[in-house]
């Protein structure tokens, strides 16, 4: 049996919603890194979270490119 259908819409539990922020936040990141090693493709990612705390993934060569352009 698959997993049940949620509805898509904020959390309103403070605590729920940084739990569930924390697990696709790791689950979206080890996506990316997945993609960026089986299709061999050059990945920049930025995630703010509402406390304003930034986390970011990138590949090696995006992470040079990115520091010419800044």
């Amino acid at each position: 049996m698959g997993r049940g259908k949620i509805a898509i819409r904020r959390i309103e539990n403070q605590t729920s919603r940084q739990v569930t922020f924390s697990k696709r936040r790791a689950g979206l990141l080890k996506k990316t890194h997945e993609l960026s090693v089986l299709c061999d493709v050059q990945i920049g990612l930025i995630i703010f979270s509402s406390t304003g705390k930034m986390c970011e993934y990138c590949t090696e060569p995006w992470r040079a490119a990115a520091g010419k352009h800044r």
